[in-house]
C-alpha cells in the first residue's frame, strides 16, 4: 500500500465525499422534479413529459450514465443544473392553492358558522345519505349546538391502506343534539380519487367537513369496507369546548386562505396535533405515531386518554365498528341517533372532568 500521508487522505475523502454529495443529490432531485412534472404537468401531459424526458437526459450525462459526463463542460453542466433546479423549486413553492376548482360534491362547501356566546349555529353540515353501491343522495344542513351541552370527544379511526395508515376523525357529544365530526380531507376534483405521491406534490388541496356520523363514519365502514375504530377519550370540559373553537378557527383560516395537503406534514392527524397544541401545549407530545397515524390508538392509549381499565388491545377489540353495523342497512330504524347509539355500544365512556 502507498503511504499517501494523512492530509492527502483527508483531501481525497473530502473530494469523494464531495462527489458522492452530489450524486446522491442530483439523483433524488431529478426523481423529485420528475415527479412534480408529472403530478402538476405545467403546459399539459406532453410537455411534461418532454421535460422530464430532457431533465432525466441531461441529470445521466452528468452521473457519466450512457452518456459523456458533461454536455458543455463538466462546471458548466453543474452550474445550469443548480440553476435549473432552483428555478423549479421557485416555480413549484409559488403553485397557488385554490378555492374554485370543479370539486368532488362531497367536498364542494366549506362549513361556516355564526357564534353568539357558547351557541354556535353551522351551516353546510353535510349529512349525505349513502347507498350500498356508493352513490348518495346530497343533504347539506345548518345545526345549532351549545358548548356548555358538549359531553364527549371521541376519536375515530379508518383503516383503508394496511395496519400501519388510519384516516382520523374527530367526533363531538352533546347532550341535546347529534353528534358533529369534523374531518380534514384532500379536497378532490370530479374524477380524482386519492394519491398518496399526488400528496406530497400539491395535487390536492385541504379540505375540512363538518358531518354527520351516519355520513362521514358509514360510508367507511358499511360503504368502502374499511375498518373504523370509535375511541371514547378522557378530556376535560373546558378542553373539549376550547377544541371544538379551534376546529372552527381552522375554517376560517382554510376560508380565507387555501392550503395543500401534505401526505406527510398537512394531513388529518399531524392537523389535529397542531389544533391541539393550540389549547395545551403538553396535551399531544411529538411522536412518530402521529406520522405512522395507524398506530395513533396506541399512542393515545399511552397519554392515559383512553381508559386503562382495558388492554390496548381489548380496546382494539370493543372500538371496532365494523362488526355493530354490518347489519345496521337490515334495522327498520336507520336514522342517524340510532347509528350514533351502535357505534357507541359496550364501550367506557369517561365522564368528562371540570
Amino acid at each position: 500500500m502507498h503511504n499517501i500521508g494523512f492530509r492527502k487522505f483527508i483531501q481525497a475523502l473530502a473530494s469523494f465525499s464531495i462527489h458522492a454529495g452530489f450524486t446522491l443529490g442530483v439523483f433524488l432531485s431529478s426523481i423529485w422534479l420528475c415527479l412534480a412534472l408529472w403530478i402538476q404537468q405545467p403546459g399539459g401531459r406532453w410537455v411534461s413529459i418532454v421535460l422530464m424526458t430532457l431533465w432525466a437526459l441531461f441529470a445521466m450525462s452528468i452521473l457519466g450514465i450512457y452518456f459523456t459526463q458533461h454536455v458543455f463542460s463538466r462546471q458548466k453542466d453543474r452550474i445550469i443544473y443548480l440553476l435549473v433546479f432552483a428555478l423549479s423549486l421557485v416555480w413549484y413553492f409559488n403553485i397557488p392553492a385554490k378555492q374554485d376548482r370543479d370539486w368532488d360534491p362531497e367536498v364542494a362547501r366549506i362549513f361556516s358558522y355564526e357564534k353568539q356566546g357558547n351557541i354556535i349555529t353551522i351551516h353546510n353540515v353535510r349529512n349525505f345519505a349513502w347507498h350500498e353501491n356508493g352513490k348518495y343522495d346530497e343533504r347539506w344542513e345548518s345545526r345549532q349546538y351549545d358548548l356548555n351541552q358538549i359531553t364527549g370527544v371521541n376519536i375515530i379511526t379508518s383503516y383503508w391502506m394496511g395496519p400501519q395508515i388510519a384516516h382520523t376523525l374527530v367526533s363531538f357529544d352533546f347532550a341535546h343534539q347529534r353528534p358533529l365530526v369534523f374531518s380534514i380531507e384532500i379536497r378532490k376534483e370530479k374524477q380524482e380519487s386519492f394519491s398518496a405521491i399526488g400528496g406530497f406534490f400539491r395535487q390536492f388541496e385541504l379540505s375540512l367537513i363538518a358531518a354527520d356520523e351516519k355520513d362521514i363514519i358509514y360510508t367507511r365502514s358499511n360503504i368502502r369496507n374499511e375498518q373504523v375504530y370509535f375511541f371514547p377519550i378522557k378530556m376535560s370540559k373546558t378542553a373539549m369546548q376550547a377544541l371544538f373553537i379551534e376546529y372552527l378557527h381552522k375554517s376560517d383560516e382554510l376560508a380565507a386562505s387555501p392550503k395543500w395537503y401534505n401526505t406527510i406534514t398537512s394531513n388529518c392527524t399531524t392537523i389535529i396535533f397542531d389544533i391541539a397544541q393550540t389549547i395545551e401545549e403538553s396535551l399531544l407530545p411529538k411522536d412518530y405515531r402521529l406520522l405512522v397515524s395507524g398506530y395513533l390508538p396506541n399512542y393515545l392509549y399511552d397519554l392515559g386518554v383512553l381508559d386503562p381499565s382495558w388492554s390496548i388491545e381489548q380496546w382494539y377489540q370493543y372500538a371496532h365498528v365494523n362488526p355493530r353495523t354490518d347489519d345496521f342497512n337490515l334495522q327498520q330504524n336507520q336514522s342517524s341517533f340510532a347509528y350514533s347509539q351502535r357505534i357507541r355500544q359496550g364501550l367506557i365512556q369517561p365522564k368528562p372532568s371540570k
